[in-house]
């Protein structure tokens, strides 16, 4: 099933859209959020895991990452691994302490238990909570 995830910050205007797979339907939320964990580790785990054989820039790249503001090799200093257990429980946990709030097709979900019926068409939002830092004197 393909769907289309969106990436937001509280403050922030800009929206990520992110394509995404799922092999299967997930039932309710705790089962789409073990999907996206799963997807990204084995997403993150290859990237430390591949060989990058050459060792120089093309003009081309160097012009694309001037426009992000760093132009850099791509070498990746820490080559651990994530250990996928751990992600599924940080999101879980993430999800109970309210770090971010999900919303399918624009209807907020609150509970992991809770039902979902997507299609082809559904669009998800995780919406991250920022918290103000800092103190007032």
């Amino acid at each position: 099933m393909e769907l289309r995830l969106q990436l937001k910050r509280l403050g922030k205007k800009k929206v990520k859209e992110v394509p995404f797979t799922l092999e299967e339907n997930p039932q309710n939320l705790e089962e789409l959020l073990i999907a996206c964990v799963k997807n990204q580790v084995e997403a993150f785990n290859a990237k430390r895991t591949e060989v990058n054989v050459i060792g120089f820039l093309s003009p081309a790249e160097i012009q694309e990452k001037a426009q992000s503001g760093k132009i850099e090799f791509g070498e990746l200093a820490n080559t651990d691994l994530a250990d996928l257990q751990k992600a599924i429980d940080n999101v879980l946990l993430a999800f109970q302490d309210g770090l971010f709030l999900v919303f399918v097709d624009d209807n907020e979900i609150t509970s992991l238990e809770t039902p979902l019926e997507l299609h082809s068409q559904s669009v998800i939002a995780f919406l991250r909570m920022t918290f103000l830092v800092g103190t007032y004197w």
